[in-house]
C-alpha cells in the first residue's frame, strides 16, 4: 500500500519534475543551431549556384544538408539517450512531434519529386513551422513559438514571391530567428542549470 505525500513532499517532486524537464529540453540547443547552420547554408549556397548546374540549383545542397545533419542527429541524440537514465515524459512527447515531422518531410520530397519534381521549399517552410510552434508551447519557450510563427510567414511569403531572393531572405530568416537564436539561447540556459 502506498502512502500519500505530504504537500511539502509534492512541492519537492514538483520541483523536481520541473528541474529535470529544463534540463532535459534545454539539450535540444544542439539540434536546432546544428540544423539551422546547415539549412541556412544550404539556402545560400543553393542561391548561389542556382545557374550553374541543374543538381546544385535546384537543391542538391539541401540534399548534402539532410544527410549530413541526420547522420550527426542520429550520432548525438543515441549518445545524449545513453547519457539519460530517466526519460521525462514530456521528452518523448516532443520526440514524437519531431519524428512525425521527419517522415512527413521525407514523405514530401519524395510525393514532390516523383510528381513532376516540383519545388516543395515552400511546403516544406510551412510545415517547418508546425512542430516548431508547438515545441515551444509545451517547454513554454517564447521564441520557438515565434519562430513557428515565423516558419509560417516565411513560408507564405515564398509561395507569393516572385523574387528567388526575396524567398531566400524569407527563409534565412525564419531559420535565424526559428532555429539558430532560440537554439542560443536555449545553450545559454543549459549552461546556467549546469553551473547552478
Amino acid at each position: 500500500m502506498e502512502r500519500e505525500l505530504t504537500p511539502s513532499e509534492s512541492l519537492k517532486l514538483i520541483e523536481t519534475m520541473i528541474d529535470q524537464a529544463k534540463r532535459s529540453f534545454s539539450r535540444i540547443s544542439f539540434f536546432f543551431l546544428l540544423w539551422g547552420v546547415l539549412l541556412i547554408g544550404a539556402m545560400l549556397a543553393t542561391y548561389m549556384l542556382r545557374n550553374s548546374g541543374e543538381a546544385w540549383g535546384h537543391g542538391a545542397a539541401f540534399g548534402i544538408a539532410g544527410a549530413l545533419g541526420g547522420l550527426i542527429s542520429g550520432i548525438a541524440g543515441a549518445r545524449m539517450g545513453a547519457s539519460v537514465h530517466v526519460a521525462n515524459p514530456m521528452d518523448r512527447v516532443v520526440g514524437w512531434i519531431w519524428l512525425a515531422f521527419i517522415i512527413t518531410l521525407v514523405l514530401l520530397i519524395i510525393a514532390t519529386a516523383g510528381y513532376g519534381g516540383g519545388d516543395p521549399s515552400v511546403a516544406i517552410t510551412l510545415l517547418t513551422g508546425l512542430p516548431t510552434f508547438i515545441t515551444g508551447r509545451i517547454m513554454r519557450f517564447k521564441p520557438l513559438v515565434l519562430g513557428g510563427i515565423l516558419f509560417w510567414v516565411a513560408g507564405l511569403v515564398m509561395a507569393f514571391s516572385n523574387s528567388y531572393l526575396v524567398s531566400t531572405w524569407a527563409y534565412c530568416t525564419a531559420m535565424l530567428f526559428g532555429y539558430l537564436i532560440p537554439g542560443y539561447l536555449l545553450k545559454r540556459q543549459e549552461d546556467g542549470l549546469r553551473t547552478a
